[in-house]
Parts: structure tokens; sequence; C-alpha cells
């Protein structure tokens, strides 16, 4: 087993939401380059394809490590619950290399129809929750750790009827540089990757005329990306390459967004 070929062996990996869309292609992707990785889902629904993500990892043929464990993460316990959970699962022995916030949600309504609850289920998972899950992992996580928040183009482009959405993914960003500025004296880089438009369970829920035109927006073979394209991008600032980047937003859209 060489570094060149699995260069992330022997680091351990949490990635939120994994069960299906960008969250299980970054999961699937981590491992296949040798990392145990622990995923999270929220519902009982989810739950068989949150095993089954285990069954593909643990199928490969340098066989990777995996666990599941649901959790909901816009609950103030949630976190809290889920490091209980680590920590009996690893024996009172947890350490994590790599943490991937991608658990998320939007909503798309206008601004006259945001209720409060709108409000309080998008912020508290969105960024209560990702506030609380970094925090919590801060204690279990080794020197030179990676932690790669999940954002969205949608931080910096005025989709109509998404201002939740859109001002929790901005507000990752700030989030993303005062962590990096705060945690980087022992090695540890904190990113922000943002993708464009991405064929998944999310990208149902967008209005195809919003679909459309992103596609006519974006250089880069005027279409949407894959979950692949994202997965590499997140693998690779969660390895070696990615020592020497932190504080950064990346736009992974094809060129549909330039920073």
């Amino acid at each position: 087993m060489s570094d060149y070929n699995f260069p992330l062996s022997n680091k351990v990996a949490l990635v939120t939401g994994s069960s299906r869309g960008i969250g299980k292609g970054i999961a699937l992707e981590l491992a296949r380059r040798g990392a145990t990785v622990i995923l999270t889902y929220v519902s009982q629904g989810s739950e068989v394809l949150a095993r089954e993500v285990c069954r593909t990892i643990e199928a490969l043929p340098h066989k990777p490590r995996s666990h599941a464990i649901r959790v909901d993460l816009s609950t103030l316990d949630g976190a809290r619950s889920l490091i209980g959970g680590l920590l009996e699962w690893s024996e009172g022995k947890l350490k994590i290399d790599i943490l991937v916030n991608n658990a998320g949600i939007e909503k798309a309504m206008s601004l006259a129809e945001v209720t409060i609850d709108d409000y309080n289920d998008v912020y508290n998972l969105n960024i209560r929750g990702t506030i609380l899950l970094t925090q919590a992992i801060l204690p279990y996580l080794n020197s030179n750790g990676r932690i790669i928040n999940i954002g969205s183009v949608a931080a910096r482009t005025p989709f109509k009827n998404f201002s939740l959405y859109c001002s929790s993914k901005a507000a990752l960003e700030g989030l993303t540089r005062v962590w990096a500025a705060e945690l980087g004296g022992n090695g540890t880089t904190v990113n922000c990757v943002e993708p464009g438009p991405v064929q998944s369970d999310m990208l149902d829920d967008i209005p195809k005329d919003i679909v459309n035109l992103q596609k006519i927006l974006t250089p880069i073979g005027n279409r949407i990306g894959t979950v692949d394209e994202v997965s590499n991008i997140v693998a690779s600032l969660a390895s070696k390459d990615g020592a020497w980047i932190t504080g950064q937003t990346i736009s992974a859209s094809g060129g549909f967004s330039m920073y």
C-alpha cells in the first residue's frame, strides 16, 4: 500500500449527511483513497442507504473500515450524542483526521413567506449544527487535521426565493475563514468547497429554470457537475496536497461562479 495509491491510509474521516448525494460521493472517494470513514444520517428511512454505502466501502479491494451512525445534528444535543456514540464505537480511542461538514437543507420560499420555523430548520442545521459539531470534534482532531465545509455557489449568487439557504451558505464562508485563523497552529486547515449544480437528490428541489440557466452560464460543457467531480476536490484538500491551503472558498462549479 503506497502513499501514491492510498494517500489517506491510516486516516479517519467523518462525513455528515453521507447516505446519499454529494455526502455519499465524498465518503466513497475518501475510502477509495484509504481512509476509514464514519457516515452520519438523520432519518430512519436513510438507514438502509447508509448501510449500503458502508458495504460498498468495505467491499473495496484494500478493505477500508466504515461506520454509520444516526444523529440529528440540528438539535442542541446532536453533536454531543454523536461523539458519545463514536467513543463507544472506538472503545474510547476516538481520533479524527478529516471532518467534512456536509449535512444541510434548503427551502425555497419568498421573503414574505419565511417563518421563524423555516429559519430554525435551515440555520439550526446548516450553521448551528456545523458550529456545534466542529466544536465537539476539536478534542479528538489530530494535528494537521482537515476541516472541509460544503457550501454552495448560492452563497454568492442571489437566487430568488432562497434567502435562507443562500445566507446560511454565506455564513459558512465566514466560519471557514475564522476557524482557519484560529486552528492553524498545529497544521489544521479549514476550507469551504462550494459546488454549483450537481446531479443529486437536492437538485430535484431546485426550479428547472434555475438549473437550465446555470447550465447555460457554465463554461465547461454547459452542463451540471457530477458528484465525483466535487468529491475529488474535497479528497484532494483532505490529503497532504492540501497542507498549504486554508481559509479558502473554492468554487466547484465548472466556472459558473469564478472567485
